[in-house]
């Protein structure tokens, strides 16, 4: 590139990186408090258009100026509703679940009286010697932020706060280099996808450049179906532009003029979220024709998938932009050489390309120093089931499992028993407590026989069943087979079909031969990731809790009481206190009666096992046990109940009736 045309590129630029400071200077200097609110997904979901109504109408009632504004998903999903509260004399605080009411009394108590309520606060946003920063706990200081560095800071619909925040800066260093250079350096940083394969992202960029045919096009994979996931999501609804300047880093390094995001229409708010970053950033000439004045040109667009699981892979998400049904099919060729329309296509995940940005503004070096070995920088997950607190971690590869689990995440809730890690998606494995010093990067999971997969992981305690977790997970992927494959689409029909039976109690001695017999066959005859990986959950469950699949099928006994079939509730009578009606009024199919002495009963006969009693009983009392049916205690007869009297032989007024 000429000295001419850099020159171009750094006085556009700093022509957008000028207004966007003070226009961030402006807001920062303005007196008066400053509101910001967690508005993505996970915060609605939580209540925070109600508590930024709330906000509104009490600062309106109180007669006080503030700004109120909406930022992204901090990751802290356990304490949404998220607010950070910048009032003037205060260092910026991060108040969690801030319902309604507690949004009325902060105005009232803070920003009137300025009591800052430390009860419901978790920190302040940066050190102070008045209120201990959240940067002391663990959740916080464990953590090493690059994709998600700004996510929960930064307005996501405007673009100059990503600018002001250092946003397409890594942009503007790779126009001011060479393709080869840029791809070199992405290479040397060792990044691998984050979509779960944990390909060289230098290396597919290269192949790409070096593909014959045009035009070439980038795809950001954020056809994000794991149950339980909600990394991709998050990350457009709170930073798209970090996501759209690696999509353009791309596209400059292997010479594509376009750019797709495939995003799942059940994501509405990311859909409108990345449409209008793609049109401030084309607005402002970072992203179109002509980018900078560069001469390059990269044009985006949204495409919104289905929902099918298996467009994951990316020979079936080229078929469903195509316009043809979401299947995989055969490679070589590989999309870097043959994909979309037949030209080279690299596609990456929403996470890989949000890597690139602090790669080329950083370097190759600072990014291998994060991390370790093979697998260089940070992995992001979204921790659910059985921990305290759950919500998106970002933590350097190399993470043991247990500083996730219980350093970071608080370890399980109401002191119960960890039993396993769910890790990798649907396709994962489960791995016990054994493995809990296991390193979180590509090779030691594999190892372990789990996977990274895009970065789901799922915490079990002591009361989940794993062999009911290996039936859910294989019912998700029979349902989401496209059917090309035999192995896949009639394979996992009959691992489920088994899967049901043990857990009914219905388990035959062979089942478990039948069942490592046909979970390899699927995995050595199916065509796509899909169907490779399907068994997972079952050979690891196998492998790890064999004891568990012995006691459904040899005694009929579910270990962890969880598995309807091989349950049963059953009241103590000898804790039950007369008079307590609590578990009456929570039955849904009246099962429950009262016995001769005024205590409570369960008819098994007509007993749903919904478990709505054990909820209801009293702590003082907990009478309700759930319990296998084999232990169960003598069955309490049924009172008769009075027949009702028909209307055509009810008494007459001349029998006597007055």
């Amino acid at each position: 590139m000429s000295p001419t045309n850099r020159e171009h590129i750094d006085l556009a630029f700093g022509v957008l990186l000028k207004e966007a400071s003070e226009k961030r200077a402006l807001r920062l200097t303005a007196l008066g408090p400053r509101i910001y609110i967690g508005m993505a997904t996970c915060g609605l979901a939580a209540g925070a258009l109600e508590t930024k109504r709330a906000f509104e109408e009490t600062l309106e009632a109180s007669g006080l100026d503030a700004h109120i504004g909406a930022v992204g998903c901090l990751g802290h999903c356990y304490a949404e509703p998220l607010v950070i509260i910048e009032n003037p004399g205060f260092p910026p605080i991060l108040y969690h679940q801030v319902s309604p009411g507690k949004a009325k009394m902060l105005v009232k108590s803070f920003l009137v009286d300025g009591d800052p309520l430390f009860e419901y606060l978790l920190g302040a946003m940066e050190e102070n010697d008045l209120i201990p920063p959240v940067m002391d706990s663990p959740r916080f200081c464990q953590e090493t932020r690059i994709i998600t560095e700004h996510c929960g800071h930064l307005d996501p619909e405007d673009i100059s706060d990503s600018i002001a925040n250092g946003g397409y800066a890594g942009l503007v260093a790779a126009l001011k280099s060479t393709p080869e250079n840029v791809i070199e350096v992405v290479r040397a940083s060792g990044l691998r996808g984050r979509g779960g394969a944990g390909f060289s992202t230098g290396a597919k960029w290269e192949m790409a450049r070096q593909g014959p045919g045009t035009p070439k096009t980038v795809i950001c994979n954020g056809d994000e179906g794991d149950p339980g996931a909600y990394m991709d999501r998050a990350i457009l609804e709170s930073n798209p532009h970090q996501v759209l300047e690696g999509m353009a880093i791309c596209g400059y390094a292997i010479g594509a003029q376009r750019g797709i995001v495939y995003v799942r229409a059940e994501y509405p708010l990311a859909v409108k979220i990345v449409a209008r970053a793609i049109s401030e950033a084309t607005r402002m000439g970072l992203i179109g024709k002509n980018i900078l004045g560069s001469g390059r040109d990269f044009e985006v667009s949204i495409f919104q998938g289905s929902g099918a699981f298996v467009c994951g892979e990316e020979t079936a998400l080229i078929y469903s932009i195509e316009g043809r049904r979401g299947m995989p099919r055969h490679r070589p060729p590989y999309p870097v050489h043959a994909g979309l329309w037949g030209h080279p296509t690299v596609i990456n995940n929403v996470k890989t390309l949000a890597s690139v940005p602090a790669i080329l503004k950083r370097g190759s070096p600072w990014f291998r120093r994060v991390g370790s070995g093979n697998s260089p920088g940070t992995a992001i997950f979204s921790v659910v089931g059985k921990v305290h607190h759950a919500g998106l971690v970002e933590v350097p590869m190399g993470t043991s499992l247990r500083k996730l689990v219980f350093d970071i995440c608080g370890g399980i809730p109401h002191k119960k028993g960890f039993k396993a890690v769910q890790i990798g998606g649907p396709s994962g494995g489960c791995l016990p407590e054994g493995f809990l010093e296991t390193s979180i990067d590509f090779d030691s999971l594999n190892e372990a026989g789990a996977m990274m997969g895009s970065g789901g992981l799922v915490v079990l305690d002591e009361d989940d069943c794993m062999v009911n977790l290996a039936r859910y997970f294989l019912d998700f992927t029979r349902h989401e087979s496209c059917g090309k494959c035999t192995f896949c689409r009639i394979g996992t029909h009959h691992l489920l079909g088994i899967l049901d039976r043990i857990c009914k109690g219905e388990g035959r001695d062979r089942d478990l031969d039948s069942l490592e017999t046909l979970s390899h066959a699927v995995k050595n005859g199916s065509l796509c990731g899909l169907g490779r990986t399907a068994p997972n959950p079952v050979l690891t469950t196998l492998m790890y809790f064999r004891e568990e699949y012995e006691a459904h099928i040899k005694e009929a006994r579910c270990p962890a009481k969880m598995c309807r079939a091989l349950t049963a509730y059953y009241i103590d009578l000898e804790k039950c206190a007369r008079g307590c009606d609590a578990c009456v009024g929570s039955c849904p199919v009246d099962a429950i009666f009262t016995t001769k002495d005024r205590k409570k009963a369960i008819d098994q006969s007509l007993c749903v096992k919904c478990g709505e009693c054990l909820t209801a009983c009293p702590t003082q009392y907990t009478a309700v046990r759930k319990i296998s049916p084999a232990g169960l205690a003598p069955i309490i007869e049924r009172p008769a109940r009075p027949q009702a009297v028909r209307s055509d032989e009810a008494p007459t007024h001349e029998e006597g009736i007055t």
